[in-house]
């Protein structure tokens, strides 16, 4: 007798599963095969939903884990080779796959652990602007801790170059008194500084709007938050960089799906392959981007 539970729901114009089995709960939608929530039983959410989240077709969710693929961000600030690869006109921020169909292939049970496979067939030469032929699956474990991993392989004839980022949105009880531990010491860019490259001192505290580019991350990062006595910690394999965001005040005010007072209970760490970490993939080559996370009392 299986121990999960899959329900299809309907959020806004968005197809939703909403799975689940005796240790946690997953909401995830067909586009952007995006997770919108996680959490264990018993335990406040580890991902972050935003009240005033908007449900649409063609935009993404503030919520969960959007993946960010082929480019992260705004296309003009990726290296020129990951730029190459688009051949569109207008390209959208984060790339194309966050705003797609996917297609769900299969949810079973291994051990102990659920398994959740998608793929995004469009990823097979007929993303709009980019026409390369990339296998495009998207697996999340759930377990004692969730696991995501983005995997890329080319089945073209030529190199492909992409950048990506599995966009965590991690819930915390008051960023204000949140930290983040494992980037002492890194170099970082400064996105609200002329995109300048600085050193981090210590561990990451808050006090403002955060959009900050570390470079040559270890594996391990957690966020500490005392008010609710717990670490979130965040394992990534296959990634050298990671996004740290969180829009405070004025910038969540501009936000029309996140509430004024939203930023207050978020924090962006997005596990990623951007700036010179970017991903070269050969042809028959593949690539995996990888998250685990999970949590513990502090």
């Amino acid at each position: 007798m299986a121990n999960f539970k899959v329900e299809s729901e309907q959020h806004g114009e968005l197809n939703c599963w909403r799975i689940s089995s005796e240790r946690a709960e997953l909401l995830i939608a067909q586009q952007g095969a995006q997770i919108l929530s996680y959490q264990r039983v018993g335990e406040p959410p580890l991902l972050w939903l935003s009240d005033q989240a908007i449900f649409r077709q063609g935009k993404s969710v503030r919520a969960g884990v959007p993946v960010c693929w082929p480019w992260f961000g705004n296309l003009q600030r990726n290296p020129a080779s990951v730029q190459a690869m688009y051949q569109g006109e207008q390209a959208p921020a984060h790339g194309l796959a966050r705003t797609r169909d996917w297609q769900l292939l299969a949810v079973e049970e291994q051990g102990a652990d659920l398994h959740i496979l998608f793929t995004l067939p469009e990823a097979r030469g007929n993303l709009p602007g980019w026409p390369h032929d990339v296998e495009l699956t998207l697996q999340v474990v759930l377990g004692d801790e969730l696991s995501v991993a983005l995997t890329s392989r080319n089945l073209g004839n030529s190199p492909v170059t992409i950048s990506q980022a599995l966009h965590s949105y991690f819930a915390v009880s008051d960023v204000r008194q949140a930290r983040v531990e494992g980037v002492e010491g890194l170099h970082y860019i400064e996105t609200l500084a002329d995109w300048e490259q600085r050193q981090q001192t210590g561990a990451l505290e808050f006090a403002g709007e955060t959009d900050r580019i570390y470079l040559d991350t270890p594996s391990t990062l957690s966020i500490v938050d005392p008010k609710w006595a717990r670490r979130i910690t965040l394992t990534s394999s296959g990634s050298r960089s990671a996004v740290i965001w969180n829009p405070w005040t004025e910038r969540a005010q501009e936000l029309a799906d996140m509430a004024d007072d939203g930023w207050q209970r978020m924090l962006c760490i997005e596990t990623a392959n951007v700036w010179g970490d970017v991903v070269e993939l050969e042809p028959g080559a593949s690539w995996a981007l990888q998250v685990r996370i999970g949590s513990a009392a502090v």
